[in-house]
């Protein structure tokens, strides 16, 4: 991209949404694998395809607790069998299953060699004589093989049973230990230094005097980032200062992802561009056709043979949390190795209408409800982008495309769904 400075009336047309988020995706490679332990592998996508250690299961076994038997002892009138021994989980057998004779065998245990079958101890009945345990069970025609699950049912030695791009749930972590894996080569998440910068801008725990504010957009986009399971490394409040900002964009830069909020716009205390461009940050785009979210500013930085990625967010709140799900987001994904990247989006019926004002595509929030016959949204009450509260009421994004217009109640319109 050309960094040479045009003039007013040469200035491009301001990227779209779609348009934006390409850039920011081009040629993007996903982070490369690490040795991961077993127990910080949730969420994270495999770096590697892999392969059974074992058989699954290592032996035949019994899939109900009941006696081990041969088929051709229960074609009689009258079945009445020795009983060997009892086989637990975790037991071998000792004794082979003769004509004549049982094993008592539990869930899970190993079936004694010469079985055929097992049958379920619901329908046995035990009894104690001189010369041992026998048991009676009525006459019945069984498959060789019922209630049995045989060696390597499920897996063999050296079978691929995981391959690598498939995300690790608590399912895949219990199979990973099956199959002996302490560690695991994935995909790590993404770091993301989170700053907030304005003179402005309080703690959270302070009383904000005489033309200050809490800041609410460095704990906001934090959450954001730790919802998506990363790394979040708050870097506090800078004050607008160059030097003190450059120190902080800094330290920010040894993170996969930087994410400020404020000083993008074209304010004169706007800064944060100019500081970028001091760290040697690239700039990419700056402004998207956006409502709420304009201003927002997109670069890259090449540090130590890797690349960072650093955004300029807009200062309200609702920009900056809107910005950060349509941008930040499925940048992390991406990184992450995730295949399904961003907000998950569907279409819904509004329930009202509902009035567009401007030239700008507008992401309203919105609260949707799913029924079994349809979905339907409302947008919410909201005074623009600095209204944090009414982004509580809502679950959504309402997509409105740009103009003056009409959408009646009943319309179609795409959504983009809050994680919960």
């Amino acid at each position: 991209m050309s960094l040479t400075p045009v003039r007013a009336n040469e200035l491009p047309a301001m990227l779209t949404v779609d348009e934006a988020l390409s850039q920011i995706l081009a040629d993007l490679t996903a982070l490369a694998g690490e040795s991961t332990e077993l127990s910080e592998s949730l969420g994270r996508v495999l770096a590697e395809d892999l392969v059974s250690d074992i058989d699954s299961p290592p032996h035949d076994k019994a899939m109900v607790d009941g006696y081990a038997v041969r088929v051709a002892d229960l074609d009689q009138d009258q079945v009445e069998l020795q009983v060997n021994e009892e086989i637990t989980a975790g037991q071998v057998p000792s004794l082979e299953v003769t004509a004549g004779t049982a094993s008592r065998v539990m869930t899970g245990a190993p079936v004694p060699e010469g079985t055929e079958a097992v049958v379920m101890v619901e329908q046995t009945e035990l009894t104690e004589k001189d010369s041992g345990q026998t048991v009676r069970m009525p006459r019945q025609q069984l498959s060789v093989g019922i209630n049995i699950m045989q060696r390597g049912t499920s897996m063999r030695r050296g079978d691929q049973v995981l391959a690598a791009g498939t995300t690790v749930r608590p399912i895949e972590i219990g199979l990973l230990a099956e199959i002996g894996r302490e560690n695991v080569l994935c995909i790590p998440f993404p770091r993301v230094a989170v700053l907030s910068t304005g003179n402005e801008l309080v703690a959270a725990g302070d009383l904000p005097g005489p033309g200050q504010i809490r800041n609410s957009n460095g704990p906001m986009l934090a959450a954001q980032v730790h919802r998506c399971q990363a790394e979040a490394i708050q870097l506090g409040i800078v004050r607008d200062d160059p030097q003190e900002l450059g120190q902080l964009i800094n330290t920010g830069l040894d993170a996969d992802i930087l994410v400020l909020s404020g000083g993008v716009s074209a304010g004169v205390l706007d800064l944060v561009p100019a500081a970028l461009a001091a760290e040697g940050v690239d700039e990419v785009f700056h402004k998207v056709e956006l409502k709420p979210g304009k201003p927002l500013w997109y670069g890259r930085s090449h540090r130590h043979g890797r690349q960072v990625h650093v955004f300029g967010l807009p200062g309200n709140p609702v920009s900056s949390l809107v910005c950060f799900e349509l941008f930040v987001r499925p940048l992390m994904d991406s990184l992450a190795g995730r295949a399904r990247i961003g907000m998950r989006c569907r279409q819904a019926l509004l329930q009202s209408n509902f009035k567009q004002r401007g030239d700008r595509p507008t992401f309203h929030p919105a609260y949707y409800e799913d029924s079994e016959s349809r979905v339907t949204v409302e947008p919410v009450r909201w005074q623009g982008s600095a209204d944090q509260r009414a982004l509580t009421r809502a679950n959504c994004l309402a997509y409105f495309s740009a103009g003056q217009q009409e959408f009646p109640s009943g319309s179609a319109v795409p959504i983009y769904l809050f994680d919960a």
